[in-house]
């Protein structure tokens, strides 16, 4: 049996979590801050009705009783909260516990290079395995789209444990998995950082205090023509990035090719009719007698400017390269946190 550590209590960790212990090989416990809320049992049902019933070995928030044993750690967690339990799992792993992240674009690898022992092999994903979400929290969650393949960085072991590591990934997760050359490869990314700061600055960006919209849109049915655009730009200043870094060519495709598109009209068409994307509401609160506002306390905000593009603009401004919509569109967001704070 391979011990799994799984580092947080959200969809993906839910969701990841009752995937993984619904399968005999694999004894999964839950590092969680809130272990009594938690089943020992969690149920995932995906957009097709299979049903997934993992039963957990372990729920606890005591990272001395899951750790020391664990073959994989994976955290599923927001980038805030990265560092801290980064903090709370080294005294207890060791070089044969591989470390990871489910998002990488959260600044997973500059924290582990920062925080964990240079012998303990690292890893993460460059896009999420699932689209989930909780049903009831500690219990149940929807498995709502599956990745057909999977592209993994791993760092800090030889290339012949990486090999062996990502079988077991392919076996965990029943889908091909891609070895990457490099840990930029997944901790710069065109997808949430730029996919969800793109969308919300064109919905938001003549925002201020005060101000309330009669609606709640959509986030991806609703997308539109002017979010493509931004969409577009960034992923072109992104990829210029690419060029100046140890990346593949191709190992981080272009947005267009990526969504099968090839303008801002085709690109748009396609995020507004993923299946999986369909129900997902605008990041706001209130209702529809006193209106709307933008929910500073979302994901979206909390994660995608703070983390996912801070770590793109942070490379850039490395190396001296200018990515002038990137940035417009960070430092935007980065005011509408500060101001709401």
């Amino acid at each position: 049996m391979t011990n799994i550590c799984i580092c947080g209590g959200g969809s993906l960790g839910h969701t990841i979590a009752g995937f993984i212990a619904s399968k005999k090989d694999y004894n999964v416990s839950v590092l969680t801050r809130n272990p009594e809320k938690w089943s020992q049992v969690i149920d995932v049902t995906d957009l097709e009705g299979h049903h997934y019933h993992g039963e957990l070995f372990c729920v606890t928030d005591s990272p001395s009783i899951v750790v020391p044993n664990a073959e994989i750690v994976l955290l599923c967690l927001p980038g805030f909260a990265i560092k801290d339990v980064l903090q709370q799992i080294t005294p207890y792993l060791s070089t044969t516990t591989f470390v990871g992240t489910v998002v990488s674009s959260t600044g997973f690898f500059f924290m582990a290079d920062q925080f964990l022992p240079i012998d303990i092999p690292i890893f993460g994903f460059q896009r999420v395995p699932f689209i989930a979400r909780i049903k009831k929290y500690g219990n149940s969650a929807s498995l709502l789209g599956y990745k057909p393949s999977l592209s993994v960085a791993i760092e800090n072991t030889s290339n012949d444990k990486k090999r062996e590591f990502v079988s077991l990934l392919e076996h965990i997760f029943q889908v091909p998995v891609k070895l990457l050359n490099s840990h930029y490869e997944v901790s710069l990314t065109n997808s949430n950082p730029l996919l969800h700061t793109s969308r919300i600055y064109t919905l938001w960006k003549n925002w201020k205090p005060g101000i309330k919209y009669k609606n709640c849109p959509f986030f991806y049915a609703d997308w539109t023509i002017d979010a493509a655009h931004c969409y577009i730009e960034m992923d072109r200043e992104f990829q210029a990035l690419l060029k100046l870094l140890p990346v593949a060519d191709g190992a981080i495709p272009n947005i267009l090719d990526y969504y099968e598109s090839h303008d801002e009209q085709s690109l748009r068409d396609k995020l507004a009719s993923i299946p999986a994307f369909k129900n997902i509401m605008a990041p706001m609160i209130g209702n529809e007698n006193d209106g709307y506002e933008p929910d500073f306390n979302s994901r979206y905000f909390t994660e995608d400017f703070p983390y996912g593009l801070f770590s793109i603009v942070k490379v850039a401004r490395e190396i001296n390269f200018k990515t002038p919509i990137i940035d417009e569109v960070y430092q935007w967001g980065m005011a509408m946190i500060a101001q709401r704070q």
